[in-house]
């Protein structure tokens, strides 16, 4: 496994690979990896011939100071991580060589991030276009994988390749689980472990709210996940919404021919978490 900081030897295995006519996989992230990181990095090997990973936490799509200072960094274990899963190539550039020029363009993807996480987090899906498109640009991989527990974020970045005409596949692979239910995330490590016995309440609810919708309508789900998790006082919810998975689009009614999502967030023990099942 080759770890490069710089884009111009970056840019020069790519140039290998495409001559070589390989498939190239492409996992990003921020790094804290856990299993849901890793599950990614599995369907990329199984789906290619080079696996590339980039490790980068993009200071762009935080919107609060603290937040990103506070996001959790261990570049040391996530190497050895990596190592055991056979990656071809970590990118993990420095953030004056990624950004030597503080980018003055902002992307406005419409419906799509007006609500849920764009709402919450003005500027967020700007900033994750912007270094998405320069990994892309770097990367130039033939596929690209990135887990449904960010589902607003995939379709962003959905709407980012066909918008700009990148000829990228993107592979939606299903949200990791602990064993309790709770999704495995980076911002897990914030949490007690009373705390992550609470946040599994989360997924716990959107289950409840898919079965009592299953036969109804889609408000008494709603209602219903939240009565349950009224129950605990230490949960913040601060949306709990029926969507489009494709548009975010907020819905009302059932279509049966068609996928739909129900999405939360909320805070425990102050960490934000956000969650989401499709049916």
């Amino acid at each position: 496994m080759e770890i490069v900081a710089k884009k111009e030897i970056l840019k020069s295995h790519v140039r290998t690979w495409r001559d070589q006519q390989k498939i190239i996989g492409f996992v990003p992230t921020m790094g804290a990896l856990h299993q849901g990181h890793l599950s990614l990095i599995r369907e990329a090997r199984r789906q290619s011939d080079i696996v590339v990973v980039s490790i980068f936490v993009n200071p762009l799509q935080f919107n609060n100071a603290n937040d990103l200072e506070i996001y959790p960094r261990t570049m040391e274990a996530d190497l050895e991580l990596l190592k055991t899963e056979q990656v071809d190539l970590v990118f993990s550039p420095e953030k004056e060589r990624f950004y030597p020029t503080v980018p003055i363009i902002s992307l406005d993807f419409g419906a799509i991030s007006s609500g849920l996480e764009g709402a919450m987090r003005p500027g967020h899906f700007s900033g994750v276009g912007i270094v998405v498109s320069r990994l892309f640009h770097l990367v130039e991989p033939h596929k690209s994988f990135f887990g449904a527990k960010d589902l607003q974020q995939l379709a962003i970045i959905q709407t980012l390749v066909r918008d700009l005409a990148f000829e990228i596949e993107i592979i939606r692979c299903p949200t990791s689980r602990e064993s309790s239910g709770l999704a495995m995330s980076s911002r897990n490590t914030g949490l007690s472990d009373s705390g992550k016995k609470v946040a599994a309440l989360l997924f716990q609810s959107l289950s409840l709210a898919a079965s009592l919708a299953k036969n109804s309508n889609l408000a008494k789900g709603t209602m219903g996940a939240l009565a349950f998790l009224e129950n605990e006082k230490t949960i913040e919810v601060e949306y709990l919404e029926w969507v489009n998975p494709n548009t975010m689009e907020i819905i009302a009614e059932r279509n049966e021919n068609k996928e739909i999502a129900i999405c939360i967030a909320a805070w425990i023990e102050g960490v934000r978490l956000i969650d989401n099942l499709i049916l």
